[in-house]
């Protein structure tokens, strides 16, 4: 039992697949991040352009 225990400890192969685990939920909050920022700003530039087409509509 104690052979076991120390083997579980000593394995290494699971402290890769977290570190994996780590950086592809670190790389997916910078991307939701950068597509809401571009988002926010699409949707003012959108506004922006509204208000003045209604400035010389009829």
């Amino acid at each position: 039992m104690k052979a076991n225990i120390l083997q579980f400890i000593r394995d290494r192969r699971g402290i890769t697949a977290i570190e994996y685990g780590l950086i592809a939920g670190v790389l997916a909050l910078g991307i939701m991040t950068a597509v809401g920022d571009v988002a926010t700003q699409l949707k003012s530039t959108f506004q922006a352009i509204k208000t003045e087409l209604s400035k010389t509509a009829p």
